[in-house]
């Protein structure tokens, strides 16, 4: 006999679907009832769980990193013994990433701030706390290449946020041109930044 579904399993779905329809068509454009057919669940259900659509954006942002956090911490760049050299690791993680439908890579935290930064301040707000969630965790990996100097922790920050601003330029020109060829050449340039900066530290 099927497990009956609960609640809880219903939230879980419609935030599934927000991740999908939100990088697939941009948030204005996907509508409850979109959300509650993937979901397979009614509008009662939405409401039940989401006081409103701007709501579920804000846990879909929340949701985001919850579920992208999994994937990056088990990744094989964390192996390396040399902290420069799970920073590229990292880097080239997400120059591999870059392929097929644009909606299948780019980040549902930039793709909401993109769109909302304005209309919808709080989702904005909580997508940039996704970000610089992720962010967070190149910091310790970056402040040990640059070494115990005064102000390596506000660089190891800083230059975390310059990784994001890139990788989200790269999605942007990705979707703009309709090829995924300049998105991935920019993090490569990244990947040269990083080095010329990082070796320049610790000499």
């Amino acid at each position: 006999m099927a497990k009956a579904s609960t609640p809880s399993d219903a939230r879980q779905r419609l935030l599934d679907a927000a991740l999908v329809l939100v990088r697939r068509q941009g948030f204005a454009a996907t509508t409850i009832d979109q959300l509650c057919a993937m979901a397979h669940t009614t509008k009662g259900g939405f409401f039940h769980h989401f006081a409103s659509k701007e709501a579920l954006g804000i846990a879909a942002a929340q949701h985001w990193s919850t579920t992208t956090e999994p994937f990056f911490a088990a990744a094989a760049y964390h192996a390396a013994s040399d902290a420069l050299d799970r920073v590229l690791g990292y880097l080239d993680l997400r120059e591999a990433m870059i392929e097929g439908d644009t909606d299948a890579f780019t980040c549902l935290a930039g793709t909401l701030a993109q769109e909302v930064h304005q209309s919808h301040p709080m989702i904005a707000r909580a997508a940039q706390g996704a970000i610089e969630d992720h962010a967070r965790t190149l910091e310790a990996d970056l402040a040990t290449v640059l070494g115990p100097g005064s102000g390596s922790a506000a660089q190891a920050h800083s230059l975390a946020m310059h990784i994001q601003v890139v990788l989200q330029g790269a999605f942007v020109i990705a979707k703009a041109q309709g090829d995924l060829a300049t998105a991935r050449q920019s993090v490569r340039h990244l990947k040269t930044y990083i080095m010329m900066i990082c070796k320049g530290e610790a000499e």
